[in-house]
């Protein structure tokens, strides 16, 4: 498709791990169900706190992806 269309979708991941991994689960999960993914930016960071201490990041993300192609059907 030499001049591709694209649509955005926002998602939340979440981690006890990481920053990082809360965008990859973001982007895994979408990607179960949305194809031709082809960017994300990062909308927000935020995350919660026990015992003084991280307990899960929470990272909310824009996805892009390629509208496909009406001939393709």
């Amino acid at each position: 498709m030499p001049n591709p269309v694209y649509k955005h979708i926002r998602v939340t991941g979440t981690s006890t791990v990481s920053l990082e991994d809360a965008v990859n689960n973001a982007i895994g999960r979408a990607g179960s169900t949305v194809r031709q993914m082809r960017w994300f930016s990062v909308l927000e960071t935020r995350g919660s706190i026990h015992n003084n201490q991280v307990q899960q990041w929470q990272v909310t993300i824009e996805i892009g992806f390629a509208l496909e192609d009406e001939s393709a059907d």
